[in-house]
């Protein structure tokens, strides 16, 4: 047996390795995966930054909320504790009032300094996958803490926001988390900033859009049309924003916050963290699941020497319950949900 220690003969086209070669490939890759990293951190940390700054850029209104003690609050059911309420208010004038106390302690707010045309609550589902949007009659006939009763929309008149929050939260026993206002120059530019709106066909400027949502003389139901004119206006807002992937695209989303930034005013409790994590935990709504609708009403008349409108009490009892409750899909499908808006809207 031939048992000689002559090296193997290599095989045709093979090369021996060079030493070193392998262990230098995954220090290339962690490298290179390293160098990805950090490019996405910042890239992620200049897109914070931008997202942070448009936010900033949003105006707070300082002592927006009713500052009274938490007994004489609408309680908060322990169902709806992660659902949030907003109250969107739009104004008649061309800038959104000061609120709050100067440095001596006198109120910032002039009493008739502006009036509120258009109040609406907002239920956002604590699942973040629903949202309802219901319409207050600005000459909704009501009691305003401290001045009696009178037109719902004289309570920002007499005592600027949170004499509004708290007159509405009186009228409906629903605790409000945040206010957004927006005045009507500030309207014509956020129709303006996402390059008009189509209705029906047409394609609205700002001016345009501005004319179809206070316009209501001419319509059969006054104020009430209106009001589903406006919600038309922002379902149609929205359904052209979200479906352009607005929220997901960073480009997209810090465009739009700048042009917020300009045109809308917050509460001073809504802080750019939550408008962030808002944005994000609404990435995936559209327009067909937000529910729009008209306060019940019983009906107008006079009252006080003035035009006034009536809710419907009792009809509206069980809305504001499933809205407190967060149980607004189970009631919309029930026969004692108000009609929602329409696919036509006169």
């Amino acid at each position: 047996m031939d048992t000689s220690t002559e090296p193997a003969r290599p095989i045709p086209g093979d090369t021996a390795p060079v030493p070193g070669k392998r262990r230098r490939w995954p220090r290339v890759i962690l490298a290179v995966l390293a160098a990805f990293l950090l490019a996405v951190l910042a890239g992620a940390g200049w897109l914070y930054h931008r997202t942070d700054q448009a936010l900033s850029g949003i105006d707070r209104i300082p002592d927006a909320l009713p500052t009274l003690p938490e007994e004489e609050q609408p309680v908060r059911a322990p169902e709806a504790a992660d659902a949030q309420v907003y109250l969107l208010v739009g104004l008649d004038a061309k800038d959104t009032p000061a609120s709050g106390e100067s440095p001596d302690g006198t109120p910032v707010w002039q009493a008739g300094a502006a009036r509120s045309d258009t109040m609406m609550l907002l239920q956002i589902a604590a699942d973040r996958n629903s949202a309802s949007l219901v319409s207050l009659p600005r000459d909704t006939w009501t009691e305003v803490p401290g001045h009696g009763e009178a037109k719902l929309n004289a309570a920002y008149s007499w005592g600027g926001p949170s004499l509004m929050v708290e007159t509405v939260q009186n009228l409906t026993g629903i605790r409000v988390d945040h206010l957004a206002v927006i005045d009507w120059t500030g309207f014509r530019a956020l129709t303006d900033a996402v390059g008009g709106v189509t209705l029906d066909g047409e394609r609205l400027d700002g001016e345009a859009a501005l004319e179809y949502v206070r316009e209501r003389k001419s319509l059969p139901e006054g104020d009430l049309d209106r009001t589903r004119r406006q919600q038309n206006f922002l379902r149609a807002l929205l359904s052209q924003t979200l479906s352009a992937g607005t929220l997901t695209d960073p480009g997209r989303l810090t465009a739009l916050l700048d042009t917020l930034g300009d045109v809308i005013s917050v509460d001073d409790q809504l802080s750019n963290g939550d408008l962030r994590d808002l944005a994000w935990e609404l990435r995936s709504v559209r327009a067909s699941d937000i529910a729009f609708m008209n306060a019940p009403v019983a009906g107008t008349g006079t009252a006080g020497g003035q035009s006034v409108v009536f809710l419907d009490e009792e009809a509206a009892a069980p809305l504001w319950q499933a809205m407190r409750e967060d149980t607004m899909a189970a009631f919309l499908a029930t026969d004692r949900a108000p009609d929602t808006l329409g696919e036509t809207v006169r």
